[in-house]
């Protein structure tokens, strides 16, 4: 796996509602654009050398970059898969949905939850959101919120761009109730 460009985009939310956020809200995104190991190989029915060959090193090299862009404790987390036009979205949901990707994220953000995900195929400069959910429990609506993301030049026709969101805390200015308030 060589990046053609690692992007690191940090958010900073500091008036919600028109209401000073007690504690700016921090989102994080760090993006590898890489090569589509597939490439040019035309329908390939076992993913398996291509999950393989990349997914653990773009996890181990995402993962600590967004927590450390992050600057304070993981509290929600989400992944993203954008695969160029020549590719097919199962080549990016075979990078992010394996455990050789994801468990980089869960160890180093200490989380247990399954990762939310986008995953999809567009030209370069398509815009994208991640999903985020709590780290912990996914049950915990304060923290469901989404980061955009677009990369002007990414993903080129033969590329896939792997992104990692991680936020310090649940949406700014959350108000809803608990779910169990519902039950």
């Amino acid at each position: 796996m060589n990046p053609r460009k690692i992007v690191t985009i940090v958010e900073e939310t500091h008036t919600e509602g028109g209401r000073p956020v007690e504690t700016v809200a921090r989102v994080a995104v760090v993006a590898a654009v890489i090569p589509n190991p597939w490439d040019g190989q035309g329908f390939v029915e076992d993913l398996t050398a291509g999950i393989d060959a990349v997914a653990s090193d773009v996890g181990a090299l995402l993962a600590p970059r967004v927590i450390e862009a992050l600057g304070e404790p993981v509290e929600a987390y989400g992944k993203a898969a954008i695969v160029g036009l020549n590719g097919e979205v199962e080549h990016g949901s075979a990078l992010i949905h394996t455990l050789k990707f994801g468990d980089h994220f869960r160890k180093a953000a200490e989380a247990t939850t399954l990762l939310p995900a986008v995953e999809k195929r567009g030209p370069a400069g398509v815009v994208f959101d991640i999903p985020l959910k709590h780290k912990t429990d996914a049950t915990v609506r304060s923290h469901h919120q989404t980061i955009e993301v677009r990369l002007a030049d990414a993903p080129h026709p033969g590329e896939i761009v792997i992104a990692l969101a991680a936020a310090a805390q649940g949406r700014p200015q959350q108000r809803l109730a608990p779910l169990s308030t519902e039950q």
